[in-house]
C-alpha cells in the first residue's frame, strides 16, 4: 500500500506551530519567539465579525471579500481571484470568489492550507429554535479558519518559507443544504475543477471551526493504517513541547491526490496527503 509521506520536515513544522500555538505552557518563565501571533490572529476574527454575517449575495459578504483580497495582496507574492456565479437547484445565482494566495509561486514542492470564508444563511442546527431562521454569525464557523491562515500569511511574509506555500480561501461552502451539491462546497468544487496546471501539492491542511473554547482535534484512522503520517509527527512534537498535557489529535485522510471532502459539524484540522510514487 502507498504510504502518506512528506518530503521535508518544514511542512510538518508549520502544522506543528499551528497545532501547538494555543497549548504551549507559559508558566515556566521561558521566553519563546513565535512566528505565529495568536493575539493578532484573534483580531482578524473581530474584523471579520464587524462585517456581520458573510452570506453570499449580501453586502457583508461583498465587504468581507474585498477586505480579504486586500489583506492577502499585502502579504502574498501572488494572489489569484477566482470569480464564479453558480446557480443553485432553487434558481438562485450566487456571486462567489475564491482567493488563492501564493508564497514562492516558482517553487515545485508546495503545501496547501485552506479555509472557507462564507457563513451560513440560517442557523438551522441551533438548539435554540428561535435562532434557527437567523444567519450564523460565523466567529467559529468561518472566521476562525480565515484568521489562522492570515496569521500564517503574516509569518510567511516576515520569513520566506523553504518551499512553496499556498493559502486557499474558498467561498460558497456553507450556503445551503449539504445534501444538495448545488448549494454547498461550491468554492472547493470550483477550485478542484480549475487547478493551476500541474498542481499537485505534497499535502493540504483544512482549517474549519478551529476557534472553539474547548477545542479538540479528532484523528481518523486512515493514515495509521497505511503507515506513519504527518499527523503523527505533529502530535509527537506537541507531546514533547508540553508533556504535562495530552497532545491534540489531528484529522487525517490519505488519498491519491489532493481532493475536497464534505465538512461535518465538528472541528477540522484535516491533513490530505499526496502519496509517494512507486
Amino acid at each position: 500500500m502507498r504510504r502518506c509521506v512528506v518530503r521535508r520536515a518544514w511542512c510538518v513544522g508549520i502544522a506543528f506551530v499551528l497545532a501547538c500555538q494555543a497549548r504551549a505552557g507559559a508558566g515556566n518563565g521561558a521566553k519563546t519567539t513565535r512566528e505565529f501571533n495568536g493575539q493578532t490572529a484573534f483580531t482578524y476574527i473581530e474584523q471579520q465579525m464587524a462585517f456581520g454575517p458573510r452570506v453570499p449575495n449580501t453586502p457583508g459578504h461583498d465587504k468581507m471579500g474585498d477586505w480579504l483580497a486586500a489583506q492577502l495582496r499585502q502579504r502574498a507574492d501572488t494572489v489569484i481571484v477566482q470569480t464564479f456565479t453558480p446557480k443553485t437547484s432553487k434558481g438562485v445565482t450566487l456571486r462567489l470568489r475564491n482567493f488563492f494566495a501564493r508564497f514562492r509561486p516558482e517553487a515545485t514542492d508546495r503545501v496547501l492550507f485552506l479555509a472557507h470564508w462564507d457563513t451560513r444563511p440560517k442557523a438551522d442546527k441551533s438548539a435554540n429554535l428561535g435562532q434557527q431562521q437567523l444567519p450564523v454569525p460565523g466567529a467559529n464557523d468561518g472566521a476562525s479558519g480565515v484568521a489562522v491562515l492570515l496569521g500564517v500569511a503574516d509569518a510567511l511574509k516576515a520569513r520566506a518559507p523553504g518551499i512553496g506555500v499556498d493559502l486557499l480561501f474558498v467561498d460558497g461552502e456553507d450556503y445551503g443544504d449539504f445534501n444538495d451539491s448545488t448549494e454547498t462546497l461550491l468554492g472547493a468544487r470550483y477550485f478542484a475543477a480549475h487547478l493551476p496546471a500541474g498542481y499537485t501539492p505534497l499535502f493540504a491542511v483544512l482549517f474549519d471551526m478551529v476557534g472553539d473554547k474547548d477545542l479538540q482535534f479528532l484523528q481518523e484512522g486512515w493514515c495509521s493504517e497505511y503507515g506513519r503520517s504527518p499527523t503523527s509527527s505533529v502530535t509527537d512534537r506537541c507531546s514533547r513541547r508540553e508533556p504535562a498535557r495530552p497532545s491534540p489529535t489531528i484529522m487525517c485522510h490519505c488519498s491519491r491526490r489532493v481532493s475536497t471532502r464534505s465538512m461535518s459539524s465538528t472541528s477540522h484540522f484535516r491533513i490530505i496527503t499526496r502519496p509517494k510514487t512507486q
